[in-house]
């Protein structure tokens, strides 16, 4: 993910206000209020976290009824309303309630209308500058629009405000992390855990943030500590199930995926990562079940589809592999994978034409994948189009000099054009990159079209004893060695 310049621009003048001591050991400890409560609840910390804020700092005012009912149905959780009830008040004043934009803004983020909740936070940030709460809440609905500049803005504000508080910091820390910028992450994550141990998401932010630098060892170590703390999320199981299949343990990943699922049965995420895994395993039947689930879970995710299809057409399966891959372009024109696997389908199918149409889309989405030219020259010249399959197996030769298979098919439609210099140039190439035994005898048969039956055999020859149970390799250098007998008389 890229940085945006503005961003940048403004990034090491920031880094002034984080590089110091962000909060005075001394300073007394506010106690919150219920404004507070629901704007962090909008920006999505949970009740049990804030149960134990207000626990441990207590309530400013007393809280009606009214405001009891508005941080009930910002989806509290009974932990936190058992505490708001419980008489922690650091004062028996009523305070000035909860604003009005902040509920609406609430519910606009619980249906995830962040645009719509940005809007209202604006309003009540401008009526209540000085409170880090809602400017947290409103960096959070930046962030989740992508709007990473003015998210980190906001994000700063509430630290400024209050820099106590291990969500700011860790806020920031998730925030480093979507920008792609590790080292930061993890320093922001290490901060709030130095001011909240017991913070679970700081944790969690610590172990993706070590997941993007390819610290698996380390993101999984993180991702466990977060889960002694919150051992019932879902979400940190599936980032330790990606750690984990990174760092090669399959069968812990597997593990990890399937306690999300356990937790959150609607996770399709998990079952398409469990399909994932089980492809690479060569469990092909299960990965086809745990795509099925993701997809009915989810029917529009395209990259399900793409799976899907893929394993199909691996399976041999190639009407249902076609069929899944007609249905993804269909209801995703714009999707760009999966050409080259339906091709594959309709090449098994000995639907060259289709096959050919297929393998264009894939060439005019990735015109400089040497892969997929040469794919394409590969299936022109079985559907007989060896000028088409010529110009393409020149550009896969040029964009990858050091595919053998390339040189070795040009080398072919070459050889069948009677172009034996230029067909006997691509075999040699092909054997500079891969001395095979297939590619020493395609240059043999090219050496013997050219009368040049000496240099033929020794090619035959060595092919032979790289792979002596090759019959034909025997018979071709019985035939040659009459025929040179027969020249020479």
């Amino acid at each position: 993910m890229r940085v945006k310049a503005s961003f940048l621009a403004s990034f090491s003048l920031s880094l002034l206000v984080l590089a110091g001591p962000t909060f005075s050991q001394g300073a007394p400890i506010q106690p919150l209020t219920t404004t507070e409560l629901v704007a962090w609840l909008t920006a999505g910390v949970s009740g049990t976290r804030l149960a134990r804020m207000v626990g441990e700092r207590g309530l400013a005012t007393l809280p009606t009824n009214r405001e009891l009912r508005q941080v009930e149905s910002a989806r509290a959780g009974k932990e936190l309303m058992r505490v708001l009830s419980s008489g922690n008040v650091q004062s028996a004043q009523i305070g000035p309630g909860i604003p009005a934009g902040l509920v609406r803004a609430n519910a606009a983020a619980r249906a995830q209308k962040f645009h719509d909740a940005e809007t209202e936070l604006r309003a009540v940030v401008a009526a209540n500058p000085n409170n880090s709460a809602l400017h947290f809440a409103l960096g959070t609905m930046l962030r989740q629009q992508e709007q990473y500049d003015d998210a980190y803005d906001e994000l700063v504000a509430a630290l400024k405000l209050m820099p106590d508080l291990a969500e700011n910091h860790s806020a920031l820390s998730y925030l480093f992390y979507r920008l792609d910028d590790g080292p930061n992450a993890i320093a922001e994550a290490r901060t709030a855990l130095s001011i909240d141990p017991k913070n679970s998401e700081a944790y969690q932010f610590l172990g993706l943030s070590h997941y993007s630098l390819g610290q698996y060892l380390a993101a999984i170590h993180a991702y466990t500590e977060s889960l002694q703390r919150d051992p019932d999320n879902p979400d940190t199981y599936y980032d330790l199930g990606i750690a984990l299949h990174a760092a090669g343990n399959l069968p812990a990943a597997i593990t990890a995926y399937q306690r999300a699922i356990q937790l959150r049965p609607a996770f399709w995420e998990a079952h398409s990562n469990l399909g994932l895994i089980r492809h690479e395993q060569g469990d092909l039947a299960l990965a086809v079940e745990e795509y099925r689930v993701a997809k009915k879970l989810a029917p529009g995710e395209a990259s399900v589809r793409n799976n899907l299809g893929n394993t199909y057409c691996d399976e041999g399966n190639f009407d249902a592999a076609i069929a899944e891959l007609k249905e993804l372009y269909r209801e995703h024109p714009e999707w760009q994978q999966g050409h080259s696997c339906m091709a594959s389908a309709y090449m098994a199918k000995n639907n060259y034409d289709a096959a050919v149409e297929q393998l264009k889309i894939a060439v005019h989405q990735n015109p400089g994948g040497a892969n997929e030219h040469r794919v394409l020259g590969q299936v022109l010249m079985l559907d007989n189009k060896p000028e088409e399959a010529l110009h393409e197996l020149e550009i896969a030769v040029s964009l990858n000099p050091d595919s053998d298979v390339a040189h070795h098919l040009l080398g072919t439609v070459l050889f069948e054009q009677q172009d034996l210099k230029g067909a006997e140039k691509e075999f040699r190439e092909a054997l500079r990159v891969n001395a095979s035994a297939d590619n020493h005898f395609s240059l043999a048969a090219c050496l013997m079209s050219m009368d040049r039956y000496q240099e033929a055999l020794s090619e035959i020859e060595t092919a032979t004893r790289l792979d002596p149970d090759r019959q034909l390799y025997r018979a071709r250098r019985e035939e040659l060695l009459k025929l040179m007998q027969t020249n020479s008389r």
